[in-house]
């Protein structure tokens, strides 16, 4: 073990190996922080059926900017990725985009597709903590964010299990995670911007916006330290 680390500074990944996680940042020469931000996930994400092409990711971004940081933010949303596809593509499509930055973080919201294509869930939550602890081991900083619920009883119940799960495994790993289904299942807003969508699933300019909120205000700012 090393010993340059003050003890507090010390954190064990699941498997008990030491690792100095990137949130302990560091200020370059000109006195700024340099945050290389990837969000990553389905068509949530993306932002899909937003008019206004914000979606949450991008209000998120705007609500995050600092006089002390320089953030470089990117969002990775594919439509129809689920968890597998997300934890056989993070890396190569976020190293490169953390390259000469010196804070690198990882923002992850996944699960809606995993339902839909039967991914079970013990694969979803083996493949939800491969994602957090190679990153973790990797020096990338992790923040997740449930799926919202979905206008359809039956497949609220299932994302119910998936996000509980999903708590689970981050709370395991110190990890934050914000939880969009409890707080929108049965928001009126939430309910009558999905109904109103052209595209199943998925909020207009309303309901993105209500994301939003929730991830800037469950240890958004905590987790970025600005």
């Amino acid at each position: 073990m090393s010993q340059n680390h003050h003890h507090a500074d010390i954190h064990r990944d699941s498997a008990g190996n030491e690792f100095t996680p990137s949130a302990q940042f560091s200020v370059s020469h000109d006195g700024r922080r340099d945050i290389g931000l990837v969000f990553i996930g389905d068509s949530l994400v993306t932002g899909v059926g937003d008019p206004k092409g914000q979606g949450w990711v991008t209000r998120v971004v705007g609500r995050s900017q600092s006089p002390e940081v320089t953030l470089t933010a990117y969002n990775l949303g594919v439509r129809g990725d689920t968890s597998a596809d997300v934890l056989a593509r993070w890396q190569a499509e976020g190293n490169p985009r953390w390259e000469g930055r010196h804070e690198r973080r990882l923002v992850l919201s996944i699960g809606t597709n995993d339902i839909s294509r039967g991914i079970t869930l013990a694969r979803h939550r083996l493949n939800l903590a491969n994602i957090i602890d190679d990153a973790t081991s990797a020096g990338v900083a992790t923040f997740v964010v449930s799926p919202p619920p979905s206008d359809d009883d039956d497949f609220n119940s299932k994302l119910e299990v998936l996000v509980e799960a999903q708590a689970d495994v981050c709370a395991r790993r110190g990890i934050p995670f914000v939880d969009c289904y409890r707080p929108l299942l049965g928001h009126e807003q939430w309910r009558s911007d999905l109904s109103a969508s052209t595209i199943p699933g998925h909020p207009g300019q309303a309901g993105y916006g209500l994301i939003a909120w929730l991830v800037l205000h469950n240890g958004w700012n905590d987790w970025l330290q600005i």
